[in-house]
């Protein structure tokens, strides 16, 4: 099988100085590149079509299957420009490998992992002049997804669907420097049940969660903690990431796969703990630990850990009736320290003992 991705270059590229006025001060999914990759798979075909071609809008019969049954999922990667120069993906093998497993829970067709990885190297070839200058913490936000083409009405795998790959530069997450977080803790939403596609990443989980994020906002809070879905007041993972907590005893606390989403960075942490001091353990994590922890100080700090913001220090909870602070309420000493590894290795200022960096350009 050929990986091959053939390039048509635009005739229209964003002009030099509109683009570097947008590297100046990209924001995040704010502006979007020259150029996009896409394939198309059939039943009968399988996958075909592999191009990077001009960003332009897809067209879409109004019977599109994902536009009635939501069959759909995407990943979330970056690309990071280094001291010299060069262009580098991290640990793009982990979301190619996620992409097949959301593929399979949402019956679509499993890309190979080597058309995944063609495919978004060779966008980020196509426009490397959108990768962000090295020295701060911008980067090239990469956002492959899958979704049903296929015109019908009709509960039932599509026979086609179309693969593509977007990319955009983007900016720092905290611009005005790292600060804490307040979760507000919901009782009446839940993320996901077990059977369910919490495992996944599908648009679906994220419009499903969207009534509570507007429930934290009105509370005062910046994003949401869901429990688990039986009611047991097990801790989940927090709107967009994974929850972690750090223990005065030197424990990584994060809770368990099965209903919430295997990421990335949050694998990454849980390899680096031991060398940072820390002793990992995935398990269950109860609301009420936490409380009674962070009373007593046996939770010492808390951060959620995602593609988009690496390590965010939540320093706060809030819940029906109630409320309380993680430490003295500032972003904690280990946390910062996490936050500064996994970026130092992202952006080549570390060694990379574990091979997860793969060159670009």
């Amino acid at each position: 099988m050929s990986t091959g991705f053939s390039l048509t270059r635009t005739t229209r590229p964003v002009p030099e100085a509109e683009r570097a006025a947008i590297l100046a001060e990209p924001g995040f999914g704010r502006y979007f590149t020259d150029h996009m990759a896409s394939a198309v798979w059939t039943a009968a075909d399988g996958w075909q079509d592999r191009r990077i071609r001009p960003l332009e809008p897809f067209t879409l019969h109004p019977s599109a299957a994902v536009l009635h049954y939501a069959q759909e999922i995407f990943e979330g990667l970056k690309a990071y420009r280094h001291a010299d120069g060069s262009v580098w993906l991290f640990r793009p093998e982990a979301n190619a490998r996620r992409f097949a497993r959301s593929a399979r829970r949402l019956a679509l067709p499993e890309l190979p992992e080597e058309d995944f990885l063609a495919g978004v190297m060779e966008l980020v070839r196509a426009d490397e002049p959108w990768v962000p200058a090295a020295g701060g913490e911008e980067s090239l936000y990469l956002r492959p997804f899958m979704f049903a083409s296929e015109a019908f009405l009709g509960v039932r795998p599509a026979a086609e669907v179309t693969y593509a790959v977007i990319a955009g530069p983007a900016g720092p997450y905290f611009p005005s420097g790292v600060t804490g977080v307040t979760l507000w803790v919901t009782t009446r939403y839940t993320r996901a049940a077990r059977g369910g596609t919490g495992a996944a990443k599908c648009g679906g989980n994220y419009a499903g969660s969207l009534a509570a994020q507007i429930e934290a906002a009105e509370q005062g809070c910046d994003q949401v903690m869901y429990l688990d879905s039986e009611g047991e007041g097990k801790l989940e993972e927090s709107g967009t990431m994974n929850l972690c907590l750090v223990t005065s005893d030197g424990r990584l606390l994060t809770p368990e796969l099965g209903t919430i989403l295997e990421g990335v960075t949050r694998d990454t942490i849980l390899a680096l703990a031991p060398g940072l001091g820390l002793t990992p353990e995935e398990r269950t994590v109860t609301l009420e630990e936490l409380r009674s922890g962070a009373a007593d100080g046996t939770i010492t700090e808390v951060f959620a850990a995602g593609t988009a913001a690496v390590v965010t220090p939540i320093t706060g909870f809030k819940g029906e009736g109630y409320e309380f602070t993680i430490g003295d309420g500032s972003p904690g000493e280990q946390t910062m320290a996490i936050r500064r590894t996994v970026l130092d290795l992202q952006y080549g200022r570390a060694e990379d003992k574990h091979g997860w960096l793969r060159r670009v350009l």
